[in-house]
């Protein structure tokens, strides 16, 4: 084991030690995150717009503040934008993230001084869970990738902007940086597929040992990879043995994985976001990723499906329950207050408090009442998938309310694996599978079905890459871009049954 390999246990075994500290408090951390939060920002714009001189308690707070998405904290970003100082934290922030909007453009989220060592923190964390657990530790050695946006920034009155993994890129240790691949040249490249194809070329030969980023975008590098080398990645890489991803669920994309390296590896789950590094996953025996309850974020938790209510409680971390839909609510020592990311979680245990991303407070379906949600579509297909050798590259659901004939049902387009999908000429029976599967997961489903509402659910193929060239037509190919799996209308649909693809 290398002096590397031998460093690392211990700095993980002490790291491992102070997150039990706030993780076996967790009420107690979070009340003293909440009060700094408060005291910190009191002389702030918002703070003073909102009172918080008086605010004493989460009551206090509920009353004073209320839930704000990022359209609703807008004309306090915008100051911030133009250079003003104090106006939701203190002084000016290091940097915007720069994250596409849908109804306002381009959206800038603040990090600051106080903010952004979290961000690096957990990342880092996460690693050293996974080493003290394990024990394993001559990854350390080898050579690690992170596929991620370009580190290049921008400039906006006297404040540095970019994508958050481009920003990131700047914070990477100095004991990390002969590890990490691709160069820096590549990793301004803008373009995804010349950047993807430049990285192949750079790591190829390469002792790749740790492996990260969004699953759809690492397996187009993996794709191309094995196509280069004429064999599986984990015989050109045969010391990787970790992949660490976030943003999406890795579930429907194991099996394929599995093929592409052929082997298993052990993966880590991050939860990061341009507002926040939320949570990771801190053991390969639990289910779900450790809630960071002591880096700077305060939370609250609203039930799903009283989310668009007039007046829905705000639940603390001592009041939530496990299996529950909540979307999460969150305070910033970033500025951010009562902010809606967009995010449902759920939970996994509460002693200690992980979770899982069950999906997105938008990007559901319920267009005849049904409240699907991503959770549930990607448990369904994994359950559809067992036992069969059909691989799934990607897919994204929408609702039929129109049909030319017979009742409306949910439309599954779904990219198949090419070796699988010449092959699988039987979809009905694959549909029929995944359709079981979601009547089992979602009891309002189920209801429609068996009330003629719907018909069961119907798949549409994919061509090859067709998702890719979905995602390149709205100019969020690659990076950190992530492919909606439900829509509440036929925009993606429509694209795939316009298109000459």
């Amino acid at each position: 084991m290398s002096i590397k390999a031998i460093a690392a246990k211990i700095f993980a075994h002490y790291i491992h030690n102070k997150t039990q500290k706030w993780a076996n408090n967790p009420v107690e951390t979070q009340q003293k995150v909440f009060e700094s939060l408060i005291k910190e920002a009191a002389q702030t714009q918002f703070g003073k717009d909102h009172d918080f001189s008086s605010i004493k308690t989460h009551a206090d707070f509920v009353q004073k503040v209320p839930i704000r998405d990022y359209e609703g904290l807008k004309s306090y970003v915008d100051l911030v934008v133009k250079g003003k100082e104090n106006v939701l934290w203190k002084g000016k922030p290091l940097y915007f993230a720069k994250t596409s909007g849908t109804t306002s453009g381009a959206k800038y989220i603040p990090l600051t001084k106080e903010s952004m060592p979290f961000h690096i923190q957990a990342a880092r964390n996460a690693i050293l869970s996974y080493i003290h657990e394990t024990g394993k530790a001559d990854f350390v050695s080898g050579k690690m990738i992170f596929l991620q946006g370009s580190p290049i920034l921008e400039e906006k009155n006297g404040v540095k902007l970019g994508r958050l993994s481009g920003i990131v890129a700047h914070f990477v240790p100095k004991y990390l940086q002969k590890n990490r691949m691709p160069s820096w040249e590549t990793n301004c490249i803008e373009d995804w597929e010349t950047k993807v194809n430049a990285i192949v070329e750079e790591t190829i030969n390469e002792n790749m040992s740790v492996i990260s980023g969004i699953p759809s975008w690492v397996q187009m590098y993996f794709e191309k990879l094995s196509a280069k080398a004429n064999k599986p990645v984990g015989e050109i890489f045969k010391n990787f043995n970790l992949f660490i991803y976030g943003g999406v669920n890795y579930e429907p994309y194991r099996a394929k994985f599995e093929n592409l390296i052929g082997r298993k590896v052990d993966s880590i789950e991050l939860f990061p976001a341009s507002e926040g590094f939320f949570a990771y996953q801190d053991s390969q025996k639990e289910k779900g990723m450790l809630l960071l309850l002591n880096s700077g974020i305060f939370y609250e938790f609203i039930k799903a499906d009283e989310f668009f209510n007039e007046n829905p409680k705000r639940y603390t971390i001592g009041e939530v329950e496990i299996g529950v839909n909540y979307v999460l609510i969150i305070s910033t020592n970033a500025g951010l207050w009562a902010y809606n990311i967009g995010d449902t979680i759920q939970f996994t245990s509460l002693k200690p408090y992980r979770v899982i991303v069950s999906g997105r407070i938008k990007h559901y379906i319920s267009a005849f009442g049904e409240h699907v949600i991503g959770k549930e579509v990607e448990a369904a297909l994994q359950e559809a998938m067992e036992g069969t050798d059909i691989r799934v590259n990607e897919f994204t659901v929408a609702p039929q309310i129109t049909p030319k004939e017979g009742l409306p049902y949910h439309e599954w387009f779904i990219e198949f694996d090419s070796e699988v999908s010449e092959e699988s000429n039987n979809l009905e029976d694959f549909a029929l599978k995944i359709d079981a599967a979601m009547r089992k997961q979602n009891v309002y489903y189920d209801d429609l079905i068996v009330g003629n509402v719907l018909r069961t659910l119907v798949i549409t193929k994919v061509p090859k890459n067709g998702f890719q060239e979905y995602m390149k037509s709205i100019g969020k190919l690659g990076g950190q871009n992530k492919l909606p799996r439900l829509s509440n209308d036929r925009k993606i649909a429509d694209f795939f049954t316009n298109s000459q693809l």
